[in-house]
């Protein structure tokens, strides 16, 4: 079997989702801030409208995975566990005490529980029931409810902790803390899971020991024509950029690569919320982001020799059509007032899921943006997302693309 991310837009035949559990009701309005969520999800709902999003993918002939079957079969390998619990229990976060004894309660957990507990955390109360009450300052000094491992619920957000570019996978290391650990799930899913256990298929990053060279996969736009568009923004750092080029260029996996300046705000996490694709010209832009300055970065004769030419802003689009063989680009953004455009893009109004050239899953909240979109040839085909819109990701956001045809 062949992974491979040739486009943003080719036909779609394979991708990872992870369904909303333990993770989301373990969000309260207390810890929501931490773990990087501006509200909490009714989460019946939430798993309701993400088979739906499933569901609907399927139906258009796209394989789907479900990370949380992944990775419950990939922890039934013995060197799966060691890598993760490896990277999990470090006396230097649990201390001296508490670290094997801790540990040994996830050694002694079936493949299912154990993936339950890695995603949705584990508290102080679950875990001494299992292993009883250690003499360990940090556990004694928690309350019963206090999380000894915290949750996850951004691992709803597949696209950002791995994703894949031309004919590799870059597995990032995370810019938040409360996102850090997922990438260990992902690195032992590629290494171990018989669906990728050897395949031949490159690794573009190496996991978490990049860091703080980080990159998440929401800023990563594999446009075509040997040319990748990177978002520089509050998740991924220059330098993360940079060594994606480096491993891009080594290979010769890609020709070209594309950095645009976007402001360091929530509003503008990833690039994918305010600009993605939606044919092989074409592309939907949320009208606050105006344009940027922009960086080419091309190989020279030495692998680790860049050239790097920065572009004026109003070059913006122009740079972008030139990487794609062009000579322009059609940028679609619906004319409406500033605060609907905003509430728009808050809602994940730009980041839409292509599916085949021209046609792309939305939120059907997102009224304005969808028919504009039809009415200039794109197919919308919308989900309902009014729960898991909460979490500030729309259907690209929420999907690992792992096997796409090119435009």
């Amino acid at each position: 079997m062949s992974f491979h991310v040739d486009s943003e837009v080719g036909r779609l035949k394979q991708v990872i989702l992870h369904r909303p559990d333990l993770e989301l009701r373990r969000l309260t309005p207390g810890n929501k801030d931490e773990l990087l969520f501006d509200d909490v999800l009714w989460v019946e709902r939430a798993r309701e409208e993400h088979d739906a999003f499933a569901g609907t993918l399927r139906e258009r002939g796209v394989a789907v995975h479900l990370f949380t079957d992944l990775l419950t079969e990939t922890l039934a390998e013995p060197g799966a566990r060691d890598l993760v619990l490896g990277r999990l229990f470090d006396e230097r976060e649990y201390g001296p005490i508490a670290t094997d004894r801790a540990r040994g309660v996830f050694e002694g957990f079936a493949p299912e529980e154990l993936t339950q507990y890695l995603v949705g955390g584990i508290t102080k109360r679950e875990l001494v029931e299992r292993m009883g009450r250690p003499r360990s300052v940090r556990v004694q000094t928690m309350d019963d409810d206090d999380f000894v491992i915290a949750p996850l619920p951004n691992h709803l957000f597949t696209r950002d902790t791995s994703c894949w570019v031309y004919d590799g996978v870059a597995v990032n290391a995370m810019r938040k803390t409360a996102r850090r650990r997922e990438t260990v799930h992902f690195e032992a899913v590629y290494r171990y899971h018989p669906l990728f256990a050897g395949q031949d298929f490159k690794v573009w990053n190496e996991g978490q020991a990049a860091f703080p060279a980080t990159m998440e996969g929401g800023d990563v736009l594999v446009i075509g024509n040997g040319a990748v568009l990177v978002g520089v923004s509050e998740r991924t750092t220059p330098q993360g950029v940079e060594r994606l080029a480096v491993q891009l260029f080594k290979e010769g996996a890609a020709r070209r690569i594309v950095a645009l300046d976007l402001p360091r705000r929530r509003a503008f996490m990833h690039l994918d919320t305010v600009l993605t694709m939606v044919n092989g010209d074409t592309f939907t832009k949320y009208a606050g982001l105006g344009m940027l300055p922009s960086y080419t970065i091309e190989p020279q004769d030495a692998p680790d020799d860049l050239l790097v030419t920065r572009h004026a802003p109003d070059r913006m689009h122009a740079v972008i059509a030139d990487a794609l063989g062009l000579d322009d680009i059609r940028v679609l953004t619906p004319a409406q007032d500033v605060h609907a455009a905003a509430r728009e893009q808050w809602d994940d109004g730009c980041n839409v899921l292509a599916v085949e050239p021209g046609v792309v899953v939305a939120y059907d909240r997102n009224v304005t943006s969808n028919a504009y979109l039809r009415a200039n040839g794109i197919e919308v085909v919308t989900v309902r997302g009014s729960e898991l819109g909460r979490g500030r990701g729309g259907p690209r956001c929420m999907s690992c693309p792992i096997e796409r045809d090119a435009a």
